[in-house]
């Protein structure tokens, strides 16, 4: 099928529907509770407005999703190198994308898109904050035929008959395929926090509009508070962690099988083509040229189990209102393992980075962290319990935090080192979770070193490498090896002269 993308087009039309009802769920989710409240306790004479209200809704909801379908334009500047793309309804917006600047193309199919036949593409460059444009319904083929023009700069000298061809010829082989067993294997043994969060704001979300909807039915909330703290025993005390451990597992399982599900990597022309997905099924390709910071990270679990997880770390998307960088474009590779992960440096850096000469840090690494994040909360809840009975009770309980606490610091301390070679820096860290960050010299975007006044005599200092994905610290080294190290690094970036994009 022949695109020409160098004339202004709309999406498929079934972007009204997909538009329609992303308009509808947005409205639907501000307003779910205040609709149960109202259908609970409003008369039966009221329930008719009520239909009114929510047929209202669904109205706005599809005209506005066909005025935004009548004003979202896109086409190709191939003379410049753009793609634009021209938006809103009342307020005109124009958004103008240079090619070498896009990060990663995802084209995406939720249920909805699914079903009507279209697929979702999302472009993301360094600039934005989150993605820079979303087109809501595009065909397969224009989907896939305009993902190649904008990854490839080539576009000005290729003619189409050679992109269709690129795009119908047999899809390449994957070289990385996650099975299932290893899903189940990596929703065990990773990403605890982010499952903890995940609970812990869902039970809020649940708390706050439970209040709401006693304080609603006029409920009493001390009765209900009486009846639960009766129900508290040490017996159902160790139930509910229990309960919590199994539930916070099962959120693990189902939100990495939801992510991953069928990952697979192929090396597609200069980029790297990631799919996954159990329902929504994702699409990105990147190129590894754009990747700032790569990153693998295994724990004692993972390591028995011979596996690990990968990240490719891209450009932060700008700056948040408060001067903070903002999450940067990650894409998690998790469950590969050791042959997997050096296949996949190879593309990226174009080859195994080794290990070269390690520098550690000094043991006043260990000072700050054990004074102000042990020993000065350990005697502040000491006096207390010596002065308040009813803690006293649990004052082994600080005693073996403060154990642990030293415990941890020091195994980060070990840790806590960086090598560096001719081509490549990687950075050491962690308790837990053994983290490699390996960053390229051409990469670097800024170096800070810095110096306590009480460390001058003993020679001791900091290092901060800036990159376009994030920060590199390396604490408490020798500060003469320090500036060495920053001498020999702007050496070679000027010496290489290489774009970092």
């Amino acid at each position: 099928m022949h695109n020409d993308f160098s004339k202004p087009q709309r999406e498929s039309a079934f972007g009204i529907i997909i538009m329609g009802a992303h308009t509808m769920l947005k409205i639907g989710k501000a307003s779910f509770f205040l609709f149960i409240i109202a259908f609970v306790k409003m008369s039966s004479t009221s329930f008719t407005y009520l239909i009114l209200g929510i047929s209202a809704i669904i109205v706005f909801s599809f005209i506005f999703a066909y005025l935004w379908y009548l004003k979202f334009t896109f086409f190709l500047d191939k003379e410049k190198q753009e793609f634009v793309v021209n938006k809103g309804i009342f307020n005109r917006d124009q958004v103008i994308i240079q090619l070498d600047k896009i990060q990663q193309v995802n084209i995406n199919q939720n249920i909805l898109q699914k079903i009507i036949g279209v697929y979702g593409l999302k472009i993301d460059t360094a600039g934005a904050h989150g993605e820079e444009v979303s087109i809501k319904a595009i065909d397969e083929t224009s989907a896939y035929n305009l993902k190649e023009h904008l990854l490839n700069t080539r576009t000005v000298t290729e003619t189409q008959s050679e992109i269709e061809h690129e795009n119908h010829k047999t899809a390449e082989t994957p070289f990385l395929r996650i099975s299932a067993w290893t899903l189940f294997k990596v929703g065990l043994t990773s990403n605890y926090g982010q499952s903890l969060a995940l609970l812990a704001a869902f039970f809020y979300t649940v708390i706050y509009e439970g209040r709401q909807l006693l304080d609603a039915f006029k409920i009493n909330k001390d009765e209900i508070q009486s009846a639960v703290t009766g129900m508290l025993t040490i017996v159902t005390i160790f139930i509910l962690i229990a309960c919590l451990l199994i539930v916070l597992l099962i959120i693990n399982l189902v939100r990495t099988f939801y992510k991953y599900f069928e990952l697979e990597i192929s090396e597609h022309k200069n980029t790297l083509l990631l799919s996954s997905g159990l329902i929504a099924k994702k699409n990105t390709l990147i190129s590894p040229n754009k990747v700032q910071i790569t990153k693998y990270s295994q724990n004692y679990f993972q390591k028995k189990m011979n596996m690990l997880n990968m990240s490719l770390k891209q450009a932060h998307f700008g700056q948040s209102k408060k001067g903070h960088e903002m999450q940067g474009n990650t894409l998690e590779i998790p469950g590969c393992n050791p042959g997997e992960r050096d296949e996949l440096l190879k593309m990226i850096l174009g080859q195994t980075p080794l290990r070269s000469k390690i520098f550690i840090p000094d043991w006043r690494f260990l000072n700050l962290p054990i004074f102000f994040k042990l020993i000065l909360p350990v005697v502040a809840f000491l006096i207390i319990a010596f002065n308040v009975p009813e803690v006293k009770p649990y004052i082994g309980v600080s005693i073996a935090y403060l154990i642990i606490g030293i415990l941890m610091i020091y195994i980060s301390y070990r840790r806590h080192q960086i090598s560096v070679s001719q081509d490549f820096i990687i950075k050491t860290s962690g308790i837990w979770d053994i983290s490699n960050e390996i960053v390229v010299p051409n990469k670097i975007q800024a170096i800070t070193t810095f110096q306590y006044p009480w460390h001058k005599g003993v020679d001791v200092g900091h290092l901060t490498l800036h990159t376009a994905a994030g920060q590199i610290h390396f604490k408490y080294g020798n500060y003469t090896e320090i500036k060495q190290l920053v001498n020999y690094w702007l050496y070679q970036v000027e010496r290489k002269n290489e774009n970092w994009m």
